[in-house]
């Protein structure tokens, strides 16, 4: 039986549009989304709180939720799914994106959290992302996540 891991996913926006994207610090290039598992007992938006403020500092009075979709899943490459397999569990994560919109007078994010996930931070019009940012295994949840939150087709 294949068991995915419980995820949420931050798709924060400022006022203009723009969305926050980061790049991994294990990881040269690749950009993504604040996102972590939900832990046992923990709901979605507690999540979503809890990884947000973990990976770059903004608390849950920063920013307000706008939308947030579920459903989206992935399972882990062949070559790593052995290992994930024996830490967590799972063959795979099932994500849920919330779409947050940051408040006026939120601080600036700020990656420098430990332990740092994130080297870098941009914010981006939605259309300029980049599927290459991504492991292809990631690919397909991103295209679809941008077409429902965004419209756009990747």
């Amino acid at each position: 039986m294949v068991r995915f891991r419980p995820n949420v996913a931050a798709l924060m926006t400022r006022s203009d549009g723009r969305l926050l994207i980061c790049e991994r610090s294990t990881v040269k290039g690749s950009w993504q989304f604040p996102q972590g598992g939900v832990d046992f007992g923990e709901s979605a938006e507690e999540a979503l709180h809890r990884e947000v403020q973990e990976e770059v500092g903004l608390l849950k009075g920063h920013y307000d939720i706008l939308r947030k979709l579920d459903g989206y899943r992935y399972l882990y490459p062949e070559e790593v799914r052995a290992k994930k397999i024996r830490k967590h569990g799972f063959h795979g994560q099932a994500q849920t994106y919330f779409h947050c919109l940051l408040k006026p007078g939120a601080p600036e994010v700020n990656v420098n959290q430990r332990p740092r996930e994130f080297s870098a931070y941009r914010w981006i019009e939605p259309s300029e992302f980049d599927l290459d940012w991504l492991p292809v295994f990631k690919r397909d949840v991103y295209r679809q996540v941008m077409r429902d939150f965004f419209g756009i087709q990747l």
